[in-house]
């Protein structure tokens, strides 16, 4: 009994399969970035403030890749329809087209879809039909891709991130359906759009909690995304002058800014098309804060092409109550000052 106790203990930990999710990083006309509050309770991300997204179901989106298959950690059109659903079923705003234009659903019947849907009494497609709506799928830009950890997780995910852009111009659209709300506590308990700088802001304030991955795509977006218009006539210009900016950042074909960035294969790879899987790379005993860095694919595209961000890092601190401190630096300066750091501690 005893020797069969050691071997069990010995054994390797089975290392959980990345369930496929998506998730939509979403700008309102004036390109501030929607944000929910997740429940206490919930099993994954509990009390932080998320993107809109959650896992793809099949009764909704069909067949899905097997595990083993490479798509299950590639773009498709499971993983589209599966975030307009999600966002549609958290927030209440539908990513859908009729007639040339984004439909404007009643409130009760906006709100008794999202219930039906969520409880799967009513498949998402089916529902759509019956509006004589389109799921904009096509509206959806892939902006990377996250694999969680494969160490010390009990769940784990692949999740597709898309950019969605709602119309600057208000005229036509329908500013009812543009309103987020939360799904009555059921997974979220509050449904914010706010500049993505205020949501950086609150988490270094340790007033909000962010996970990594928003950290790291809402500072990428600050770049662009700087400001509201002084002007109110002059507004459209203004967004639409920053979504210009943005996207000839997404489709560039070098992705890195720095020499050594440059030289790295990552550079290469579409802002679109990278895959992330965040590992550990040093850490920083002042500040309690890891160093993970975001150039590899993780184990299930070991061999492949895939790759993140070798240019960048994340510093974090991981505790009971979720992750904090979290920062994106550039990778050399943040590897030259814990060099500098320990040659000082030897001192």
């Amino acid at each position: 009994m005893g020797s069969q106790s050691a071997e069990a203990k010995s054994s390797p930990r089975e290392v959980p399969e990345p369930r496929p999710s998506s998730s939509v990083l979403l700008l309102s006309p004036s390109n501030e970035i929607l944000l929910l509050h997740r429940v206490k309770t919930s099993t994954s991300y509990a009390s932080a403030h998320v993107f809109p997204g959650g896992n793809l179901d099949p009764f909704h989106e069909g067949p899905l890749p097997e595990p083993a298959s490479p798509e299950r950690h590639r773009d498709g059109p499971a993983y589209r329809m599966g975030a307009i659903r999600e966002t549609f079923e958290e927030t209440g705003i539908l990513l859908a087209s009729r007639d040339g234009a984004l439909v404007n659903l009643p409130l009760h019947e906006r709100d008794k879809a999202r219930k039906e849907i969520h409880e799967n009494k009513v498949k998402f497609g089916d529902f759509l039909d019956s509006i004589g709506a389109v799921a904009d799928t096509a509206g959806l830009l892939p902006f990377t891709r996250w694999i969680t950890p494969a160490n010390n997780y009990s769940k784990r995910f692949t999740t597709q991130m898309y950019l969605y852009m709602l119309p600057v111009s208000q005229r036509g659209v329908p500013s009812q359906m543009h309103v987020p709300t939360p799904d009555g506590g059921v997974e979220h308990t509050a449904a914010l759009f706010a500049p993505a700088q205020t949501f950086l802001e609150q988490a270094a304030g340790n007033i909000i909690i962010l996970f990594p991955p928003q950290v790291y795509l809402m500072t990428l977006l600050t770049r662009f995304l700087t400001g509201h218009a002084v002007d109110v006539e002059a507004s459209t210009l203004h967004y639409m002058g920053q979504r210009k900016k943005l996207l000839r950042f997404l489709r560039h074909k070098l992705t890195a800014e720095t020499d050594a960035g440059k030289r790295h294969r990552t550079a290469s790879i579409l802002w679109g098309d990278k895959v992330i899987c965040p590992y550990a790379i040093g850490y920083r005993e002042q500040e309690k804060r890891a160093i993970m860095a975001l150039d590899k694919a993780g184990p299930e595209l070991k061999g492949t092409t895939d790759g993140g961000d070798w240019e960048r890092v994340v510093l974090v601190r991981f505790g009971k109550g979720g992750p904090s401190n979290v920062e994106v630096r550039l990778r050399e300066q943040v590897l030259e000052e814990q060099r500098r750091m320990e040659s000082e501690a030897k001192l």
